[in-house]
């Protein structure tokens, strides 16, 4: 169950970018693939994607504490980081209705579509020495980019949903990250161990470039606004070809309820 790498793969290696072209070819297939899906059916591919990765990570904890943390009491896996948000949206945006769904389906295909490719494209905290572990991350992010592409097939068939309402989902949920890295700095007492949720401890920088500079000289306050701030104008300007995408449908709709009234 622990097997480990001979040779742990590193970042910007050829097994990275092995695994980066294979998660560009499934995702264009699987976009292909659900082009004519019913919203219904999209759905309930969400709620079972959800499902898949919340067992993903029921399994993830147990490893963990089983196999690196064992003995040791460790918040560093505690499930709420920006990733860990898509398996909750998807299982729960079938149960959701109007505006509240919109929001959830904006959110994962902008925000966590955002974050899957972040970690895929600087996965230094993924490149784990266990082979399951390894696996398990990779496959997780990559399931993140199915389900943005799935959420955005269903807003296709929908009125334009604004952004502004998974903004502030977002805000919430950062909210509560920053919570849970203050209790984890007063239960866990180690800074090797606690929680670092969304990557916005205030009690130590941030090891990510450009971020790490900014903790330097401006101080760890200013250098988690600047990111939640980077994080959501990344998101944004995703939003902007994605809702001009969801546009033309639209017009396309109107276009043709307009002609069957006319007929």
């Amino acid at each position: 169950m622990d097997r480990t790498f001979s040779a742990t793969p590193r970042p910007y290696g050829a097994v990275h970018f092995l695994i980066l072209g294979g998660i560009l070819l499934l995702s264009v297939a699987f976009a292909f693939a659900i082009r004519k899906a019913s919203p219904k059916k999209l759905l309930r591919l969400l709620f079972v994607f959800g499902v898949g990765m919340l067992l993903a990570e029921v399994w993830k904890q147990w490893f963990a504490a089983k196999y690196i943390y064992a003995g040791v009491r460790s918040m560093w896996f505690f499930p709420w980081q920006l990733c860990s948000m898509a398996m909750y949206c998807s299982t729960l945006v079938p149960f959701l209705k109007g505006k509240a769904q919109d929001a959830v389906l904006v959110f994962l295909c902008t925000f966590s579509v955002v974050g899957a490719v972040f970690a895929l494209l600087f996965p230094e905290d993924m490149m784990r020495p266990q082979i399951l572990l390894f696996c398990h991350s990779f496959l997780y992010h990559t399931v993140m980019l199915l389900e943005g592409l799935a959420a955005l097939r269903i807003l296709k068939s929908r009125k334009k949903a604004p952004f502004y309402p998974a903004l502030l989902l977002f805000l919430g949920m950062a909210a509560i990250a920053e919570l849970v890295n203050v209790l984890s700095h007063r239960i866990v007492r180690n800074i090797r161990y606690e929680a670092n949720m969304f990557y916005i401890t205030p009690f130590y920088p941030s090891e990510q470039p450009v971020f790490s500079a900014i903790a330097a000289h401006a101080g760890v306050v200013v250098e988690i606004f600047v990111y939640l701030g980077a994080i959501a104008l990344a998101a944004f300007l995703l939003y902007i070809p994605e809702s001009r995408w969801l546009s033309r449908g639209t017009e396309n709709r109107d276009d043709k309820t307009s002609s069957d009234m006319e007929s």
